[in-house]
């Protein structure tokens, strides 16, 4: 009897799992009756936001759970038990008095779901459990709040553009670069992308134009989405109407590498809000504001620490320009009236169906991101490619803590994500000199389940995709030397102050 069949006859293969925990503290320290249901609903909610449990399934990675428990509801029900066995295997929450909280169900939850390769799941829990805690913590409105972090409409409008030209599918790309009808779907994407940032643009002067003294402007998206080219684009539009910028390099305020221990791989999370001096970026932003002088620490990455001072002044007529991961986190610009703030957030999205859509199963489009990256590590940052495959970990915790949940703050939003990135990036990573790492170079981290699943995914992808060849790809007639893709793939004719 396979999964499906087991589901169709309501089989429950739930058995007893010890559990001495009785209570759980709350937010607000109270302390209530612990109910492990809640725990298996909320695993249930998070798989179902994103079309089911089968969207995680991994052959050889969780498909003798599938095969043993079929249906989501009797999956939900035995990642929620690993999570109570997790729980219970700490003594301390044995006592009365020093219960788990709910901060540390919802890891053990994530733990349960990445222990168990179900990626999809753990992400659309994860974005939803930080976007309510921003809007409990009253940073955003329920309007504001995004839910799992994919959002629906969105999605579907940017599906419908490319079904309207036959790139929705894997199949349907390969057969447009193959006809050369590509051509036209690059033109036509980079055309919808420009009028984003000509809306921007406008939207920054009408605010100007109706009173509002506007003196900072973010632009905010997860890693390699496209901030740099998309910063040096709108800035350009604007200038044009007289406004001058002052732009802040928020890298200068990471604290220095003895701070920011190394994990066992000898790796360092630069990637959450906290690698930055909030206090002191917070403190220089107000300043600025106010016309003061500040003493800019200016950092070395080479020696991992702040080498020196640079004074900078905010001029009465000049606007700060901030490109910044973590533009939107409430702590760096606490204190700051909102009024005085533009911000535009950036995604790269552009969701693919794999195959020709039969399964209904979409292809992960922050891949795309993983792979842009990889290249501009490799090409820019002396980082192999295995080595931000490893790193990604720590991307997407800082993407689904303070950047993907607070994207309702935006005044604007731009898509990144182009329909020929894919096979753009392809011939970089695939062939006898390729990038994309080998197998055997997984073998020391055979423990190391994210980084396995999306190597595995990535490379899935890479060879399902029909790529361009080199001499497109270096032909400015193909792809337009401003195009959004070359911060990636080098010959952009803007210039992209993180590659110099």
């Amino acid at each position: 009897m396979n999964f499906v069949e087991r589901a169709a006859v309501g089989y429950n293969p739930r058995v007893p799992v010890q559990n001495r925990i009785l209570k759980i503290q709350k937010r607000n320290r109270a302390l209530v009756r612990f109910d492990p249901q809640k725990i298996c609903d909320a695993v249930l909610r998070a798989a179902k936001s994103i079309g089911g449990f089968q969207q995680d399934f991994l052959p050889s990675i969780n498909e003798t759970i599938f095969s043993s428990h079929g249906s989501d509801e009797n999956i939900a029900a035995f990642l929620s038990d690993v999570a109570i066995v997790c729980l219970n295997s700490n003594p301390q929450h044995l006592i009365s008095n020093f219960p788990p909280t709910i901060e540390m169900i919802q890891d053990e939850v994530l733990h349960a779901l990445r222990s168990h390769g179900f990626q999809k799941t753990a992400d659309a829990y994860e974005c939803y459990r930080w976007g309510r805690h921003w809007m409990r913590n009253g940073y955003i409105t329920k309007e504001q709040f995004c839910g799992n972090g994919f959002p629906t409409q969105r999605i579907e409008n940017i599906l419908q553009w490319n079904r309207a030209r036959g790139v929705d599918t894997i199949a349907g790309l390969n057969e447009s670069v193959r006809s050369g009808k590509i051509k036209n779907v690059i033109s036509e994407s980079l055309a919808v992308y420009e009028a984003s940032l000509d809306e921007a643009a406008r939207k920054v002067v009408a605010r100007i134009s109706a009173g509002d003294k506007l003196r900072m402007m973010w632009v905010s998206g997860p890693s390699s989405s496209g901030k740099t080219t998309t910063t040096v684009k709108l800035t350009q539009r604007l200038e044009k109407h007289g406004l001058r910028f002052l732009m802040l390099n928020l890298d200068d305020y990471f604290w220095s590498a003895m701070e920011h221990p190394t994990d066992w791989l000898n790796d360092r999370n630069y990637e959450a809000p906290e690698a930055l001096d909030i206090q002191l970026l917070n403190e220089h932003l107000k300043k600025l504001l106010a016309g003061e002088m500040i003493e800019k620490p200016i950092y070395s990455f080479k020696e991992g620490r702040r080498v020196s001072v640079k004074p900078v002044r905010l001029e009465p007529d000049q606007i700060l320009l901030l490109d910044c991961l973590h533009g939107f986190y409430p702590p760096i610009s606490e204190g700051i009236d909102a009024l005085m703030q533009f911000r535009l957030y950036i995604e790269a999205m552009n969701p693919l169906y794999e195959g020709d859509g039969s399964t209904k199963r979409l292809t992960q489009f922050t891949d795309a991101r993983l792979i842009r990256r990889m290249l501009r590590d490799a090409k820019h940052r002396n980082h192999s490619p295995l080595n931000t495959i490893l790193h990604w970990h720590y991307v997407r915790y800082g993407e689904l803590f303070s950047i993907i949940p607070l994207q309702g703050l935006a005044d604007h939003i731009v898509n990144g994500g182009l329909p020929f990135d894919l096979p753009a990036l392809k011939p970089f990573f695939i062939g006898a000199q390729g990038l994309l790492p080998k197998e055997n170079e997984f073998s020391s981290f055979a423990g190391f389940l994210d980084a396995k699943i999306r190597y595995d995914r990535v490379k899935t992808l890479l060879e399902s995709v029909e790529g361009f060849s080199l001499a497109q790809v270096d032909d400015k007639n193909f792809i337009p030397g401003d195009a959004i893709i070359r911060e990636f793939i080098g010959g952009s004719t803007i210039q992209i102050p993180h590659n110099e």
